[in-house]
């Protein structure tokens, strides 16, 4: 039987090296469902799994199937274990424990299926959300998540993608964040988690301080790979 996490790395290697990809998917297709659960046995190795499964197939979906916006993250065109699912089952059914897309993670998705919510993670990390990427420019760079450096890199993925997205106004004690933040707020903890997690990237404190969120661009920049991220 193949390694789920390894397959996930394989998928997005030959995507990002444009070489052959459709063994894979026959692969993640013919899983037997149980073979879901008893590979991905918690957290850890269902986000590095998903995360690489998910960047995989944006590119797919984009790329080689031409899917727009926002057809692209609602149709069902991965089959994982016989089950046809979409982007939006993986990022807001599973990494996100079947939240309400458009609820700022304060709402359950009452539609998921009883599959998908058998997947799901046990507990959302913020930290998906600098690891997921749909191809536009303000997403983060895609990355290669494996489960024994998972820790580390979400951490470095994090730390990069604040320090790079946040501008500190001292004058008018204002800190220019993404705009993921606010639409995640819940999986952020509100305002007061966003400032802590801010304190710990950026490595200083900000008392007082106002936060405001950038304008999104969604202008597409595809194949945004991490080059030595991880090294």
């Amino acid at each position: 039987m193949k390694n789920l996490n390894h397959l996930s790395e394989q998928l997005l290697l030959a995507i990002k090296k444009e070489e052959t990809y459709e063994h894979y998917l026959k692969a993640l297709a013919d899983i037997p469902v149980h073979e879901i659960e008893n590979q991905l046995i918690n957290n850890q190795y269902k986000n590095a799994f998903w995360i690489n499964i998910y960047n995989a197939f944006f590119q797919i979906l984009r790329k080689y199937r031409h899917l727009e916006q926002s057809k692209i993250y609602t149709a069902k065109e991965l089959v994982i274990a016989g089950l046809d699912i979409s982007l939006d089952d993986i990022e807001h059914g599973i990494l996100r424990r079947f939240r309400f897309k458009y609820s700022l993670g304060y709402l359950p998705n009452l539609l998921i299926s009883s599959q998908i919510k058998k997947w799901a993670v046990t507990r959302v990390d913020f930290r998906i959300h600098f690891a997921l990427n749909c191809g536009a420019k303000s997403c983060p760079p895609i990355a290669f998540y494996s489960v024994d450096r998972l820790e580390q890199q979400l951490e470095l993925s994090s730390q990069a993608f604040i320090i790079e997205e946040t501008i500190i106004d001292k004058q008018q004690k204002t800190l220019h964040i993404s705009r993921l933040f606010l639409w995640f707020l819940k999986d952020f903890h509100g305002t007061a988690g966003i400032k802590k997690i801010l304190k710990k990237y950026l490595e200083q404190d900000f008392p007082g301080y106002k936060l405001k969120y950038n304008t999104y661009s969604w202008e597409e920049q595809l194949d945004n790979y991490a080059e030595n991220r991880f090294d």
